[in-house]
């Protein structure tokens, strides 16, 4: 036992005495929302390109990297009438069931193109099951002005590779 162990228990009971009398803080919930944390992670989002295409590929590898099993996605092949991203495939079923899902972000950082983000929005709650299974229309973001409801030809480029380029550089 060393010379100051007998000072931890002192050391802890002053943080306590500190925080004691301290007003506490008190929030009106409903009525009052606190912002969040700049790195927050709430409700996940299904983000665009400036064309409106989707930037889900399809590839599933959010799935695989949730420890929850939240996830499930079902790709599917575009084609040159039907065109839901730039790449090859789209994510043709995406739906996340947040009766299982832990915030955790490790699918957001497996998505190669940046298609799955999380937002600041916290309020999940529902009062039945089914309505806690989102789908992908619920996910995708809003289109913005200038977008284009997809499927629709890519038209930030002639090639994938000038598409991706293009979209890299506008954000």
């Amino acid at each position: 036992m060393g010379a100051t162990d007998w000072l931890n228990p002192i050391k802890g009971f002053g943080v306590t005495f500190h925080h004691m009398f301290k007003k506490p803080v008190t929030v009106n919930y409903p009525e009052e929302k606190r912002p969040t944390a700049p790195r927050f992670h709430g409700r996940h989002q299904l983000n665009r390109w400036p064309d409106g295409l989707e930037k889900c590929v399809g590839c599933e590898l959010c799935a695989w990297a949730c420890p929850a099993d939240a996830i499930y996605v079902e790709g599917g092949d575009n084609t040159d009438s039907e065109r839901y991203s730039p790449g090859e495939r789209y994510g043709r079923v995406y739906q996340i069931n947040y009766l299982r899902c832990i915030l955790c972000g490790l699918c957001i950082e497996a998505c190669p193109t940046r298609a799955l983000t999380m937002t600041n929005e916290y309020e999940l709650a529902d009062s039945s099951r089914e309505s806690l299974i989102y789908t992908k229309e619920m996910l995708l973001a809003p289109l913005g002005p200038g977008m284009e409801q997809p499927p629709h030809p890519m038209r930030l480029g002639e090639s994938e590779e000038d598409y991706y380029r293009l979209g890299q550089s506008n954000g």
